[in-house]
């Protein structure tokens, strides 16, 4: 909510709610937690249910519990791209959602065993169909969203998980935002929204990925993508960014002081740049950003340590450079 407060005047939570209950806008956890495991011999029948079942005396791998957080990272994608976005965040390795499954508690099992089975489903649907209380389906599909399983019909659910006043049905706001809001659970897959009429990708997974970091950022090269959690490495993005190079998508050159290997940046970009350049005006005007910005690059491409995303307290930047109470920032990191 930080971030889009300082990035849009006038920002209401609705706006967000409304693309996520009109289709066009889908959220959920991209990279799901590493779970270290140790293999089990077990002998018996078989242990899971549906997709996740394992064979009669397969070893079982033994996982850490699963703690939700409300640091967990939420992604928002476009709908249409939740399909490219996931089959390269999640390949689908079968260690992968085996592990993730034998972390969740047992009451996270039941609840994606009920959207597995089901489909989306309201939350009272899920309380009635698993046969357990409204506090520990709350907990659950909590600690779903943390492993990156499942999503919503809108936003405002997760909201409605991360408030303990509208848990505990408190606060002068409780008629206007009900303890659970309205829309449907669902699993966050690749298939999610998909229509069969709808025409197959056409460009490699990693060409829209460097896209995407592209549109992004404006300039890219190895160092900026420090940040990012990126399923692909810049070898391969960097195959895609000098394939859009030679059809004149985006122009190579030294953009960016100070970083040695090949930097690309869209030909707007570089205009931008310019005139940035030419105005002795630019930037003399002090921006407030959230540290869960994307632009929050301090302690990576710009001088000062590097501030957590997870950081309460906006940064201040004049002149493209922290301002001087920065420390203070880094103290809450």
């Amino acid at each position: 909510p930080s971030l889009l407060k300082a990035r849009l005047a006038e920002y209401k939570p609705e706006w967000l709610d409304n693309l996520c209950l009109r289709g066009e806008v889908v959220w959920g956890r991209l990279t799901p937690p590493e779970s270290k495991a140790t293999l089990l011999p077990v002998v018996g029948s078989g242990q899971g249910t549906g997709a996740f079942a394992l064979d009669a005396g397969a070893p079982v791998p033994a996982f850490r519990p699963l703690t939700p957080t409300r640091l967990a990272p939420i992604s928002f994608l476009r709908r249409q791209d939740v399909s490219w976005v996931l089959g390269v965040a999640k390949p689908g390795k079968p260690i992968g959602p085996l592990g993730i499954r034998l972390s969740l508690s047992g009451v996270a099992q039941a609840v994606l065993d009920c959207l597995d089975r089901r489909g989306a489903c309201f939350f009272a649907d899920l309380t009635g169909r698993t046969g357990h209380l409204a506090t520990e389906v709350e907990l659950a599909l909590w600690e779903l969203v943390a492993a990156g399983l499942v999503t919503a019909d809108g936003f405002d659910p997760m909201r409605a998980l991360l408030d303990p006043r509208r848990r505990r049905a408190e606060g002068k706001d409780r008629a206007r935002r009900p303890r659970h809001s309205i829309g449907r659970w669902d699993l966050f897959q690749g298939d999610h929204g998909a229509h069969d009429e709808e025409p197959p990708v056409r460009l490699h997974p990693h060409e829209l990925w460097a896209r995407q970091l592209a549109h992004r950022y404006g300039v890219v090269f190895r160092d900026l993508l420090k940040r990012e959690s990126l399923p692909v490495t810049w070898r391969e993005l960097l195959v895609q960014y000098r394939k859009l190079e030679w059809r004149g998508e985006m122009r190579g050159g030294r953009f960016v002081n100070g970083f040695t290997g090949e930097q690309f940046a869209l030909p707007e970009a570089v205009e931008s740049l310019r005139a940035v350049r030419r105005d002795v005006q630019a930037g003399a005007q002090e921006i407030r950003l959230s540290a869960a910005d994307p632009l929050n690059l301090v302690g990576i491409i710009l001088p000062g340590e590097r501030i957590s995303a997870h950081t309460s307290k906006p940064i201040f930047f004049r002149n493209g450079v922290p301002s001087a109470d920065i420390a203070s920032v880094i103290s809450l990191a």
